[in-house]
C-alpha cells in the first residue's frame, strides 16, 4: 500500500508535466495529424510539385513542336524523314547507326 500511496504521491505533485509530456506524446507519435506525418506530407507535396514543374515545361516544348509541325511543311518532312524512315519516290535511304 506503501508504493501505491508514493506512486499516487509523486503523480500528484507532477501532474502538470506529466499531462505535458502526454500531451506532447500524441502531438508528435500517436495523432493522424501528428508532426511526423506532417513531415511526410510535406515531403511529398514537394515531389509532386517538381513533377508538375517538370510536366509543364514538357507540355510547353511539345506545344511548340505541335504548332512548328502544323504551320511548317518542311518541319514535318523533317521528322518524317528521320524518325519514320519515310522518303520520296525515287529515293534510297541509308541508315548508320553508330
Amino acid at each position: 500500500m506503501s508504493k501505491l500511496l508514493t506512486i499516487w504521491n509523486y503523480i500528484r505533485h507532477h501532474k502538470y508535466m506529466i499531462t505535458l509530456l502526454v500531451f506532447l506524446v500524441v502531438i508528435v507519435f500517436l495523432d493522424e495529424n501528428s508532426l511526423i506525418q506532417r513531415v511526410k506530407h510535406r515531403n511529398e507535396i514537394s515531389t509532386l510539385n517538381s513533377e508538375i514543374e517538370k510536366y509543364r515545361k514538357q507540355y510547353e516544348e511539345d506545344t511548340e513542336k505541335l504548332k512548328e509541325l502544323t504551320s511548317n511543311p518542311e518541319a514535318l518532312e523533317k521528322i518524317a524523314r528521320e524518325k519514320y524512315l519515310m522518303k520520296k519516290p525515287n529515293e534510297d535511304v541509308y541508315v548508320f547507326e553508330q
